[in-house]
């Protein structure tokens, strides 16, 4: 597979994360969080508030209840939402809706959230079409939104099945995954293992530039599709 441009690491790009999260809070659109996970797990809801979302417990501390609770924990910094949630288009489900809640734009130790530094990213790479795991649906909503309040144009989405074991988990780093050196140990060449994944499409083997004008987006499986499995390969720690 081939890629665009050099390897691009969100280590490197604090400024960027920095710079959105300071016009977010000229806006009023940001506030100091001091909860921990239990608390909000254990907070009742917020009147009308969707399953799930924040229940606002910081979003409107006086200055000096905040001055108290930055001597017991260092903040997160949360988006302040004008909205419980958000519509976006995407290429497999259609019409999507989720919630949106006064998510983590900045974690409690300095790391930028997950959300606030994809939209970012993607913007700052001219990123107009994004693929992947439809594990991550659940979270689009909030990324539109949040770069519909950065002026970032929103890219077209497309959330395509993941791939399960036997028992319908996702693969995952410490839950049955293979890597192609464990493949290759049991006699699957990497050519072999390109050929297993085009066929789960219903496309024809590679190489790829022979396959791409057999590909459309529109006949993707809608449905997870079972990895069934090496005989002899590692499956993961």
């Amino acid at each position: 597979m081939t890629w665009d441009g050099g390897v691009v690491r969100q280590t490197e790009r604090e400024p960027l994360y920095a710079e959105a999260i300071r016009r977010l809070a000229g806006a009023g659109l940001t506030y100091e969080c001091f909860c921990t996970r239990r608390e909000i797990q254990e907070a009742p809801s917020a009147p009308h508030a969707p399953q799930g979302a924040y229940p606002g417990t910081c979003r409107n501390l006086d200055p000096a209840e905040r001055e108290f609770k930055r001597t017991i924990r260092p903040a997160a910094v949360r988006l302040r939402s004008a909205v419980t949630g958000w519509t976006v288009e995407d290429l497999l489900h259609g019409t999507y809706s989720g919630v949106v809640d006064d998510f983590v734009l900045r974690r409690n130790d300095g790391v930028t959230a997950y959300n606030l530094a994809v939209v970012v990213d993607d913007a700052a790479q001219g990123i107009d079409q994004v693929v992947r795991g439809d594990d991550l649906l659940p979270s689009t909503p909030r990324q539109a939104y949040l770069a519909s309040l950065l002026n970032i144009p929103v890219p077209e989405y497309a959330h395509v099945p993941l791939v399960v074991n036997s028992d319908g988990a996702r693969l995952a780093k410490r839950d049955g995954a293979v890597t192609l050196a464990d493949l290759a140990d049991a006699g699957l060449d990497a050519g072999r293992v390109r050929d297993i994944i085009l066929a789960s499409l219903g496309l024809p083997p590679g190489p790829l530039p022979r396959v791409l004008p057999s590909f459309d987006p529109s006949a993707l499986p809608r449905e997870p599709w079972v990895w069934p499995g090496v005989p002899g390969a590692a499956t993961g720690a």
